[in-house]
């Protein structure tokens, strides 16, 4: 039984903040969260990127800032072959690692208020995402700390000004809540995640949160303002369009792998939440194509 996990971070004696490139056969890390603020950029793999109750595809290039305690998992998409086929940078600093009030220096405003933002998760594109993600390369592999810092801070600043990016987590709803509701929420969608695409028991994810079933329930609506079971839906039927608009698999295959028992009421969700057939939804998408 999985649920979000909380991660410690320790940048060690010799640094303030951290930065690590990795280079993995897949991106497999549970759905986390961590009180740093974390820049990631994606140099190689593909597959889905979680990020508070926001799930969407992801590829080479893919960057966004997390905020703190916001919960997010980058995972691959199945790979036959043996090999390292995830590769990324991270970058994890706490908002106090240069000193408790050094942002709120007036100098420092534009990268305060990004990292206010980021409370919602950004996700960063177009000709930011390019040039970012060769200063990200850059500030990995620079040995000296003073520089190190100094890049740090002009990638801040730099993405601060930028137009070019999209809020994940829109609604904020992990974002907003408060610290004794985090806890629990992140446990509640850290257990749809891994689960949604197979069978959903309510008393599992009630057990995970320890709360009664009809607790949950009624705990789940006040806080997402939805109800747990359409938050499940939300998700299956994400992931069914997703592979209705990058895969020519069946319908019937894509319904029972989104998590649907039937196709008949797959087919029922889709057309309610979608206003028009799975079939039809990928042929309007083709035509535009």
């Amino acid at each position: 039984m999985i649920k979000a996990l909380f991660e410690t971070i320790n940048s060690g004696s010799d640094a303030s903040f951290l930065v690590n490139s990795f280079n993995l056969e897949k991106f497999n890390v549970p759905y986390h969260f961590h009180p740093e603020f974390e820049l990631t950029l994606i140099l190689k793999g593909k597959g889905k990127r979680y990020v508070g109750k926001q799930m969407a595809d992801f590829d080479a290039g893919d960057l966004v800032l997390l905020g703190s305690d916001l919960p997010h998992s980058w995972k691959s998409e199945s790979i036959s072959t043996p090999g390292f086929h995830a590769k990324s940078i991270v970058a994890q600093f706490d908002k106090s690692f240069l000193g408790t009030d050094f942002f709120d220096r007036p100098e420092l405003s534009n990268i305060r208020n990004l990292l206010k933002i980021s409370a919602h998760g950004i996700h960063f594109t177009g000709q930011t995402a390019k040039e970012i993600g060769a200063r990200m390369s850059v500030l990995a592999q620079e040995e000296n700390a003073l520089k190190k810092m100094l890049l740090l801070l002009d990638i801040l600043e730099d993405l601060a000004d930028s137009k070019e990016f999209v809020l994940l987590d829109q609604d904020g709803v992990v974002a907003t809540q408060i610290n004794s509701n985090k806890d629990r929420i992140n446990a509640a969608l850290g257990y749809i995640i891994d689960n949604f695409r197979n069978d959903i028991v309510l008393n599992e994810v009630s057990a995970v949160v320890n709360m009664s079933p009809n607790a949950f329930c009624k705990y789940f609506k006040r806080v997402t303002n939805k109800t747990f079971l359409d938050t499940v839906i939300d998700y299956r039927i994400n992931f069914a369009v997703q592979q209705l608009l990058s895969t020519d698999r069946p319908v019937s295959e894509i319904s029972f792998d989104s998590g649907f028992g039937d196709v008949s009421h797959f087919y029922k969700l889709f057309k309610r939440r979608m206003k028009m057939s799975p079939l039809n939804y990928r042929k309007s998408f083709q035509k535009g194509l």
